[in-house]
């Protein structure tokens, strides 16, 4: 298995215990799915819900109607995904170096996958990622801006550099104007 910042990490909760922290959310009425929301307004056929964990984003879209599927290199993680949503694609792979030889309407990072991914491979990542989005298609990535990872300014200078022109970003998935902070969502175009 490949090296990231979350299997540095694995003291915290993955598989069904990082699935039940949702689930409790779910259960105290709070709306889990502000990421599924947010794409879903984009109105893609397609999604890549790259870093997809237990499915919580590609099984919701999935429900929408959405084409969704899921990539991520954590086995249990997927194996969670795969007993909820058996029907659908889970791959099992790296970020850096996968290839599901088909395009996507939109590619979807959500999660704070990007500063989970080892420091120094964020740009192999993203354009990987972009890789599998279709001319026009969007790249959409949500993550705290405090912790050490990624900076805004890097990550747009990265998109620039790949060919992505910036779309829009917010301060959260429900679209709240982005004016500073410690979180946020950007939404990058294919040109």
């Amino acid at each position: 298995m490949s090296e990231t910042k979350w299997s540095r990490q694995r003291n915290g909760p993955t598989g069904f215990s990082y699935d039940q922290r949702w689930k409790a959310l779910a259960s105290s009425g709070q709306n889990i799915h502000g990421e599924a929301d947010f794409i879903s307004g984009l109105n893609p056929a397609s999604v890549l819900d790259a870093g997809c964990g237990t499915g919580r984003v590609a099984i919701e879209l999935a429900q929408r109607g959405i084409d969704s599927v899921g990539v991520d290199l954590d086995h249990d993680m997927l194996e969670v995904a795969n007993q909820k949503a058996p029907t659908l694609s889970w791959v099992e792979a790296d970020l850096k170096d996968f290839n599901l030889g088909r395009s996507f309407d939109v590619a979807v990072l959500a999660g704070n996958v990007m500063i989970f991914v080892l420091p120094g491979s964020e740009e192999v990542v993203i354009e990987r990622v972009a890789q599998h989005l279709r001319a026009d298609g969007f790249l959409v990535a949500g993550f705290s801006l405090d912790t050490g990872g990624i900076s805004l300014d890097r990550y747009d200078t990265i998109m620039e550099r790949l060919g992505l022109s910036q779309a829009g970003r917010w301060s959260t998935w429900q679209r709240e104007p982005f004016t500073g902070g410690s979180y946020a969502v950007s939404a990058h175009r294919k040109n």
